[in-house]
């Protein structure tokens, strides 16, 4: 099969009908500073999708993946409240609110968060392995990864081109937060890869001298969750880099390695303070890269940690175009920051990389719970033949973008402020727009209340 075959698929997460801003997520610094405010569903979801027709309209391939049930009310259930759903989410409400944010968060709609995937051409039985992240390190992501399992597997369902594992041990040892932590770099996307893995903490090494801990915030991603997902995918050692993340940045807010680091193709941009071991890592990934790494540093006196963090600077999609040249798209508050908008006009576009274009996304609604453009998709690279092996109706055209654009509009609220989320309407309203959503879809019945 010829290595143009290959192209990159971007899986963007729809936003849900209870996207609220609830203050879920420790160490995710804009999340816990816009926590309490009031939310609109709508235009969260309008904007997702105006991303995606965009970058459809420019020429890249775009996947589409739905949200998840919420409210989770079995969860609530679970956790003993007892009743019917209206007495659940009432007591819930009153006894843990927020237990209810959590059961109601919207989180879903990051699916660099959702799995880690390995295309074909890395793998040894020459599938696409798909791994769907535990999620363990926060209660309200720990409730996606056996929806996100089910969702998987009925879009890519062919078991001859596409191989599932199973989520790994739901245990801090090995705390998984999926392709938010892990790139692939490469020559072509046909061409076979090298896989780095950005880790926290090691799980059992942890204490050590030798070990810098960040002394804020949590690390939630572990050396030993990312060599399990490397062996699932059958990833020799000259296929693989795993590198530290460092503590510093996840002091400063940098709770995933994508939001301090970005990589495409041969090309990995980077903050000077993105790895503990630069020089290592750096060095490691020349040494199994058949194509020449081109590395694109921002020093922290042009960027800080915090304009970074503040801007997402990083959180960005780099794309491939076919002359050669990389598009990088950065949410608005690039655009924003003096500091970082004049970075990338001196530092990237002007400088010796293939990086020749910059668009600007308005993302506001995703970026005030902490996720940009790079958190909104899943990275898939698949040969034409595993294109059109994909179950459902998941890559976008005009078409599916006009249905999903009227379904939203349907179906969703303009404000949701954090009282509102006991609602029992609000759960109503959502099941009867999942259920209309995975018929557009065309992916059967992969939520809990379709399947009795």
């Amino acid at each position: 099969m010829s290595s143009d075959d290959y192209r990159e698929v971007n899986f963007d997460g729809l936003v849900g009908p209870t996207h609220n801003y609830a203050g879920l997520a420790l160490g995710n610094v804009a999340s816990m500073s816009h926590g309490g405010l009031v939310a609109n569903p709508r235009e969260a979801a309008l904007e997702g999708l105006a991303k995606m027709k965009a970058l459809m309209d420019a020429g890249y391939l775009q996947g589409v993946l739905p949200p998840q049930q919420r409210p989770d009310v079995g969860a609530l259930r679970a956790l003993g409240f007892s009743g019917s759903d209206e007495r659940v989410l009432a007591r819930a409400a009153g006894e843990a609110p927020q237990i209810l944010r959590a059961v109601c968060s919207a989180s879903s709609m990051w699916t660099a968060n959702a799995a880690t995937v390995t295309p074909s051409i890395d793998a040894a039985d020459g599938r696409v392995h798909v791994t769907p992240a535990n999620l363990q390190s926060s209660f309200h992501r720990f409730l996606e990864p056996a929806t996100s399992g089910r969702v998987l597997q009925a879009i890519f369902r062919d078991e001859a081109r596409f191989a599932h594992h199973p989520a790994l041990p739901a245990t801090p040892a090995f705390s998984d937060e999926g392709a938010a932590n892990h790139t692939r770099l490469c020559g072509e996307h046909g061409e076979p890869g090298v896989h780095l893995y950005v880790y926290g903490r090691e799980a059992f090494g942890w204490g050590s001298e030798t070990l810098p801990a960040p002394q804020r915030f949590p690390a939630r991603q572990t050396l030993e969750a990312s060599q399990a997902v490397a062996r699932q995918h059958g990833l020799s050692d000259h296929q693989r880099v795993f590198a530290q993340q460092h503590p510093d940045a996840i002091d400063a807010g940098v709770f995933h390695n994508d939001v301090i680091a970005v990589g495409n193709g041969p090309v990995l941009l980077y903050h000077e303070m993105a790895f503990l071991d630069e020089p290592g890592t750096l060095e490691a990934l020349r040494e199994r890269m058949s194509t020449p790494l081109i590395p694109v540093r921002v020093p922290v006196e042009a960027v800080s940690l915090a304009d970074a963090v503040g801007s997402y600077l990083f959180n960005s999609q780099l794309l491939s175009n076919p002359d050669g040249s990389m598009t990088l798209v950065v949410p608005g508050e690039c655009q924003e920051n003096e500091a970082v908008w004049r970075c990338l006009q001196d530092h990237l576009l002007a400088g010796h990389n293939p990086i020749g274009e910059v668009v600007v996304k308005d993302l506001k609604q995703s970026m005030r719970n902490g996720g940009g453009p790079a958190c909104l998709r899943l990275r898939v690279v698949l040969s034409a033949e595993e294109r059109s092996a994909l179950a459902g109706r998941v890559l976008l055209d005009a078409a599916l973008h006009g249905e999903l654009v009227a379904w939203v509009e349907r179906h969703y609220r303009d404000r949701l402020a954090p009282e509102d989320l006991a609602d029992p309407a609000l759960a109503r309203e959502a099941l009867v727009a999942l259920d209309e959503l995975s018929q557009i879809l065309r992916i059967g019945s992969v939520y809990p209340f379709q399947r009795g």
